[in-house]
């Protein structure tokens, strides 16, 4: 029986972003080091099958920091914790290392020398995700409000409007943070924005590279986990870009293939946390039901490289 024909467009960038590759090798570098249990608060990136790999080599993943017993190494994830977190591991003599993305890290110091300059921070970003709580944890409770949409934007209520910065979360819609931004500089005409673009270089690029296949696709499928922000960004990213069906998967087990018969053409590609052998996977499931070609769509290279914590650079 002949394979009805797919053409698959393969987004490049996709998966793995610099600071992703970083977090992970800081957990097996830790493991090298001092041997298991090596304990890491929270997911060291939204990614299940990567959380369970560094389980299998002995990391114990826990959401808070009482949980880890004070003999152990922790780590804490790439997403940035608040800094009372640090200020606690200090105060139990643990040993600790902070595998924050160097790009949130730099949003953090963006926040502290915006509050020493006096300026109150508005922070664009969602409720609840540890990168948000961890940006606003930097300062005291009250110097950072979060805004989600521009609908919040002219609910805010602020100390003065003349002394005004604001922040993003790393991982959000270029185009949804353009919008909150254009309503906060209406409504605040002297609010401070960043130097330098908060939404990281990854973030942009995997948005970039899926505007650029989602015209050509009857559908896409966007490889990353459901509490990954930057995945998530790409399924709407993709719909809105003109693609009829967008969905995300974990990996192709999750495919739903009954919303996939009669497609011609699929977009794939992959959230900054979702490893390159997730991507494969789902190829290899396609190319199991239909007669695969494969066109890569490379909108960008990433030779973006971080360096891992000194304490960790005399780690093999």
């Amino acid at each position: 029986m002949l394979k009805p024909p797919l053409t698959i467009y393969l987004a490049a960038p996709r998966g793995f972003c610099a600071g992703v590759d970083r977090a992970i090798k800081i957990v097996e570098m830790a493991l090298a080091k001092w041997g298991a249990p090596v304990f890491v608060r929270h997911e060291i990136v939204h990614n299940k099958f990567v959380v369970d790999a560094l389980k299998a080599q002995g990391a114990v993943f826990v959401e808070e920091l009482d949980e880890c017993p004070s003999d152990r190494p922790v780590i804490f994830s790439a997403h940035g914790v608040p800094k009372s977190v640090p200020a606690a591991a200090q105060a139990r003599n643990m040993i600790y290392v902070d595998a924050t993305c160097p790009l949130v890290s730099k949003v953090h110091i963006e926040a502290e020398r915006h509050a020493e300059a006096g300026l109150q921070i508005v922070m664009i970003g969602h409720a609840g995700h540890p990168e948000t709580i961890g940006t606003m944890g930097q300062l005291p409770p009250g110097d950072v409000l979060l805004v989600e949409t521009p609908q919040d934007v002219a609910r805010l209520q602020v100390r003065d409007a003349d002394k005004l910065a604001y922040v993003t979360q790393t991982t959000l819609s270029v185009d949804d943070t353009a919008d909150i931004v254009a309503a906060l500089t209406t409504r605040f005409p002297a609010i401070v924005g960043p130097h330098k673009e908060d939404i990281c270089y990854a973030t942009t690029n995997r948005q970039l590279a899926v505007k650029e296949i989602a015209p050509k696709c009857d559908a896409m499928l966007v490889v990353g986990a459901p509490n990954s922000s930057n995945s998530k960004r790409l399924v709407e990213v993709g719909a809105r870009a003109g693609c009829a069906y967008a969905q995300l998967v974990q990996r192709a087990t999750d495919i739903d293939w009954r919303a996939l018969e009669g497609i011609a053409s699929l977009g794939i590609t992959a959230g900054a946390s979702a490893p390159e052998v997730l991507v494969n996977e789902v190829i290899e499931a396609f190319q199991a039901r239909f007669d695969v070609r494969v066109e890569l769509v490379e909108t960008a290279v990433e030779r973006v490289n971080f360096k891992v914590p000194r304490l960790l650079r005399d780690t093999a």
